[in-house]
């Protein structure tokens, strides 16, 4: 099983419209830190330069200015595209960010500094795009990421566990599942992975998997090649939660351990029963549980006394600074996301949006599932919801190809403060 076991957009983006090539010319070179970046620039140059970050990849590969899918749509309309390699792979915000920068100055010392320069960027690039738009002297004028993380690493790996943790002690309490501190992530996430077909085939293990799936923030539809379920039909939401609950919640933790130096999730002190309530998910939990003649208190109590995972505080510290946003950009983010994302959980654009200044942030929602399968029309859209509010100074209403959405909320969040007042995690 490859490794795109975790959130990695290239490889599961929606299919694009063939269009020929447009006249087109590469500029590229290297940064001081050995990055490499690579620009695009049509003839039909708009004087828009469009900052791609993409999502979590395990291997540093060449610079992908835009995603195949989109890259004539946009060049058709006259935006440049540039990227760079991060000059690092895996989770690598902290030498992405800086990177992704220092493309765009690079850049501008070689073609001109361009009318405007907006980040852009899917799953963990849409948590690079948004770190670029919250930094003090942004070199970028707006920011639309896509599937993000945008919530941060330590409040999505938070949730993760949440979710893990009913699994490990629930569905695979003998398994020898790993939550932290993984050796090996791809056969811990098989094993996880046969535990849960296994117990999706039970009503016992069913009622199970809609609790795991609601604390670890999976939505009751993931994929995108099955029609939505539909509010009351709680068991085809179940089926869809069980598609993507290994995936959505024991995400590849080692490399982010690595750079951490430990554990940096935790769920010391964590009620799940008042997590579950606050939730607003628990009719559909006792549903299941109902319909399986099990007794949700008790598998409650199990989760109370089973023992807790706690972290470094050097590790925490260091996930806070370079992997968890502050919720304040300096200008204007975008965020959109797909009403059925089952690996990066709808709750995180909440999350954001909830936290952020109204003026700054907006969330748009797409009516389909599945993970960073954005249709290129909805694409553009985003984009041009993001243009308006630079031209105009205030959102414009939501666009007709989005819809009107509230994801549960991301009960456990964080938000990095600077100054005296600190992180702000639940």
């Amino acid at each position: 099983m490859k490794r795109v076991f975790v959130i990695c957009a290239a490889l599961l983006a929606s299919p694009g419209v063939a269009q020929d090539a447009v006249p087109a010319r590469t500029v590229e070179g290297e940064l001081p830190g050995g990055a490499r970046w690579q620009a695009v620039v049509p003839q039909n140059f708009n004087g828009s330069l469009l900052l791609y970050s993409h999502g979590y990849s395990p291997r540093k590969d060449a610079p992908e200015p835009a995603p195949k899918e989109y890259r004539e749509l946009l060049l058709r309309k006259g935006y440049a595209l540039i990227a760079s390699d991060f000059g690092a792979a895996g989770w690598s915000l902290e030498q992405a960010v800086p990177a992704q920068r220092a493309a765009v100055e690079a850049f501008a010392a070689k073609e001109g500094r361009p009318r405007r320069v907006m980040a852009w960027g899917s799953s963990m690039g849409g948590l690079i795009s948004t770190a670029l738009a919250e930094q003090e002297k942004p070199v970028i004028d707006g920011a639309l990421a896509m599937c993000p993380s945008i919530g941060g690493a330590v409040g999505m790996m938070n949730m993760g566990l949440d979710g893990a943790f009913a699994i490990a002690t629930l569905i695979a309490p003998n398994s020898g599942l790993s939550l932290v501190n993984v050796a090996d992530d791809m056969a811990n996430g098989r094993a996880a992975m046969a535990a849960v077909a296994a117990a999706a085939q039970t009503r016992e293990g069913r009622a199970r998997i809609a609790l795991a799936g609601v604390l670890g923030g999976i939505p009751g539809w993931t994929r995108a090649d099955r029609a939505q379920p539909a509010a009351d039909d709680f068991e085809g939401q179940v089926t869809e939660m069980a598609a993507t609950l290994v995936m959505g919640t024991l995400m590849p933790r080692n490399d982010q351990e690595r750079r951490a130096g430990g554990a940096f999730s935790w769920n010391t002190g964590v009620d799940y029963a008042r997590v579950l309530d606050q939730t607003g998910r628990r009719p559909l939990v006792e549903a299941m549980y109902r319909r399986a003649g099990l007794s949700l208190s008790r598998d409650l109590a199990a989760l109370a006394k089973a023992p807790r995972i706690a972290a470094r505080p050097a590790a925490v510290r260091y996930m806070m600074e370079n992997y968890t946003p502050t919720a304040r950009p300096t200008v204007p983010v975008v965020s959109l996301q797909a009403v059925g994302d089952g690996m990066t959980s709808p709750s995180l654009q909440r999350a954001y949006t909830d936290a952020a200044p109204p003026a700054m942030a907006s969330g748009l929602w797409y009516n389909g599932a599945g993970h960073c399968r954005l249709p290129a029309e909805r694409v553009m859209a985003a984009l041009g919801h993001l243009e308006a509010r630079l031209d105009g100074g205030a959102w414009a209403p939501r666009p007709s190809a989005f819809v009107d959405h509230t994801p549960p909320p991301m009960v456990r969040a964080c938000i990095r403060r600077t100054g005296k007042t600190g992180p702000v995690c639940k």
